[in-house]
């Protein structure tokens, strides 16, 4: 019995990855629970917490399951990725960018290949001895940008 529940909540999370894969995060939530009401898996976690932040704005709760998921499996570079994303939509870039290069210390992931190239790499600042947040460089950067010369 106990082997029938593992099958069909592994089919089950199957089906929410390609519906999240689709951009049907819904779906894949709705799946993800299903899931994790047959069987109680926390390689699931960082997906879930992704899928609850963004469509029920649980952040917090999202962030939180992620976390439990990169303390029990810190080698899975899916759970970085997924992790990034929440860390994205809650308008954390930088940290975002940090947990992406972490997750591909641990392996190579397309999908994290991929984020990384999406979110682009900063240009360096017109006048590299100023620190990037002086006003000149910002304004001399935006300028030139606008001009098409940089």
């Amino acid at each position: 019995m106990d082997d029938q529940l593992a099958e069909a909540a592994e089919r089950e999370y199957q089906r929410a990855c390609r519906a999240l894969d689709s951009g049907n995060v819904l779906a894949a939530l709705l799946l993800l629970e299903a899931a994790l009401r047959q069987q109680d898996n926390l390689q699931w976690y960082a997906m879930l917490g992704y899928c609850v932040a963004r469509e029920r704005g649980q952040v917090a709760r999202g962030t939180e399951l992620c976390r439990s998921a990169l303390e029990r499996f810190p080698e899975n570079p899916e759970h970085y990725y997924y992790y990034a994303r929440l860390l994205l939509m809650a308008g954390q870039k930088a940290e975002a960018v940090q947990v992406l290069r972490q997750g591909l210390a641990h392996g190579e992931s397309p999908a994290i290949l991929n984020l990384l190239q999406e979110l682009g790499t900063r240009k360096p600042p017109p006048i590299r001895w100023l620190h990037r947040n002086n006003p000149l460089n910002k304004y001399l950067g935006i300028l030139l940008a606008r001009a098409g010369l940089r």
